[in-house]
């Protein structure tokens, strides 16, 4: 089961890995929040789910870590990302879509 565990956890720390390459190597702040809340998400989970199964004494603990992880994280990111466009924050020169300003005119409409 041990095993299984230091498994689990070296898949979270790889994803937790990519994570911060794609922090580092993406172009702009939304990019970032992407790739930072996708593979930071998946991985703190992963961890926390090995770290429960290698010490099956705090498995529940980490269960209930593992799920505030799983739904703070996005909440997070998503409120971030909206201050950023909403104080200014430009889009890369490479980005050819923004949806937000498609649901602003939709707004403006009703």
């Amino acid at each position: 089961m041990e095993l299984f565990g230091v498994i689990i956890t070296g898949i979270g720390v790889m994803f937790l890995f990519l994570g911060n390459l794609g922090i580092l190597r993406l172009p702009d702040v939304y990019n970032r929040i992407q790739a930072g809340t996708k593979c930071t998400t998946l991985g703190a989970f992963l961890t926390i789910i090995g770290v429960g199964i290698m010490q099956p004494a705090w498995l529940w603990k980490c269960l209930l870590i593992a799920l505030f992880v799983l739904v703070t994280n996005p909440i997070s990111s998503h409120a971030i990302a909206r201050g950023s466009h909403k104080s200014g924050v430009p889009l890369c020169d490479r980005s050819v879509v923004d949806k937000s300003e498609e649901f602003e005119k939709y707004k403006e409409r009703e």
